[in-house]
């Protein structure tokens, strides 16, 4: 399969994990780079030790082409990127923030980067700074998200029209069929987070795999748009933030209480589903069963085979 975003990070298939707080860890990322994909350090959750550590982790256990994401708004964003230069890391996914800030310094460094968006009108903007490739989030995606609210299915087309670089899609894509469809909209590649929660390979908590693949249509919402968009399952922590909106109490200082520290890695990492964030997308409603990296490649690739040999015969 070959696709410019293939050649560009010099992988097999154009399928890319996304870099998720407490889920990406080496074991996740070097088993999709092995596979053929591109794994992407989550370093959100990571002090710069921490981080460094992980980066030597994969060196140590692929061969492959992998990345860092890095969440721009971070505190810590500019002691994540020193580390990612001093270990000369091929590739960094940046998001939540203004490329403006590091694209120049880490090409100079001879990093790919790319930039992830929400909106064709932000596309433009990290194509004019000169990012090597764009990512277009979609409504659907868990964790973090725009505040505009554009389907996959709207903002793929649009971001493909107003930038002339590749564009990997995002949002609501866990399968060979989705792929399929997002490609066929004018992506040259696919990233995807929730899937790959789910799977044996990632560094969250048990229950909270769990909690995954018992999701329904449904179970997940995009809230908190006062602090910064989040997609959550709906659990008992859930149920505070809405209290908070129902009694028209949802201000910026009372959520960020609610909130606190930690909320992420508590249920995520440490399995505590009543009082944790639990970010996934809606596509976790597709996801029935916790498998490995290899065999969630299995499937995308056949899906995605027989998808394109059933649309032949349209």
């Amino acid at each position: 399969m070959k696709t410019r975003i293939t050649e560009l990070f010099g992988i097999q298939y154009p399928i890319i994990q996304g870099g998720m707080v407490w889920a990406s860890g080496w074991q996740l990322v070097t088993a999709v780079s092995n596979a053929g994909g591109l794994g992407l350090l989550g370093s959100g959750s990571m002090s710069s030790e921490e981080l460094r550590a992980q980066i030597r982790q994969c060196k140590a256990h692929t061969v492959k082409p992998f990345g860092v994401n890095v969440p721009i708004m971070y505190e810590n964003s500019a002691h994540t990127m020193e580390v990612i230069m001093q270990e000369h890391v091929p590739i960094v996914f940046t998001s939540a923030g203004n490329p403006t800030l590091w694209t120049a310094q880490l090409q100079e460094k001879g990093i790919k980067v790319v930039h992830v968006v929400s909106s064709s009108k932000f596309a433009l903007k990290a194509a004019q700074v000169g990012v090597d490739a764009i990512v277009a989030e979609g409504f659907e995606a868990g964790g973090h998200n725009g505040r505009e609210e554009t389907t996959s299915l709207v903002l793929i087309p649009e971001v493909c029209k107003t930038v002339n670089i590749p564009v990997i899609a995002a949002g609501g894509i866990a399968t060979g069929e989705a792929m399929y469809a997002a490609m066929a909209l004018g992506a040259e590649g696919i990233q995807m987070g929730s899937r790959f929660v789910a799977t044996e390979e990632a560094s969250v908590h048990p229950l909270f795999k769990k909690e995954v693949i018992k999701a329904k249509e449904g179970d997940t919402i995009l809230t908190l748009k006062e602090l910064s968009p989040v997609r959550l399952l709906k659990n008992k922590f859930y149920g505070q933030i809405e209290t908070l909106y129902n009694k028209q109490e949802a201000t910026t200082e009372n959520l960020k209480q609610l909130l606190g520290k930690g909320r992420t890695r508590l249920g995520m990492y440490e399995g505590n589903l009543d009082e944790g964030e639990l970010e996934i997308g809606q596509v976790s409603s597709l996801i029935h069963e916790v498998k490995s990296v290899s065999a969630v490649f299995e499937d995308i690739l056949q899906e995605f085979e027989q998808t394109k040999i059933r649309m032949q015969r349209i």
